[in-house]
């Protein structure tokens, strides 16, 4: 099985210049834990997780700082940018060494320079229980 055949191509993408809170409602909306990022011109360059969010919390002082971090800090302070790719034809299972690999709980599918989807360890799992692999 392919890539292609389980990854998610319906997106939902913030642009590096959103703020934390615009970010957030794009996660909470799309019921994901990341969420790619984009520059002005479209450019795929980084990805915005819950843990990014929830680490630059824990580290705000008081409930001013939080609510500075959330309305003024932009996404792409927060952002892990060079995010870990992976192209649409290649063996799910090589998704998933991946996956395992590098730490991480998803991998954007890029095609020809351009962002097509994302494949995560949730989709690999539910292909696993429904019997697809």
């Amino acid at each position: 099985m392919k890539v292609a055949d389980l990854m998610v191509t319906d997106l939902q993408v913030v642009s590096d210049e959103a703020t934390i809170n615009d970010a957030i409602m794009a996660l909470a909306d799309a019921h994901v834990h990341g969420v790619p990022v984009v520059d002005r011109h479209g450019t795929f360059v980084g990805v915005l997780s819950t843990s990014d969010v929830l680490d630059a919390e824990a580290e705000a002082a008081g409930t001013e700082e939080r609510e500075n971090l959330f309305a003024n800090t932009l996404v792409r302070e927060l952002m892990t940018a060079g995010p870990k790719t992976i192209g649409s034809n290649e063996d799910v299972k090589v998704a998933a060494q991946q996956m395992l690999s590098l730490e991480v709980h998803r991998l954007f599918v890029v095609v020809d320079g351009e962002l097509q989807g994302v494949i995560s360890q949730s989709d690999i799992v539910r292909a696993v229980a429904t019997a697809k692999i």
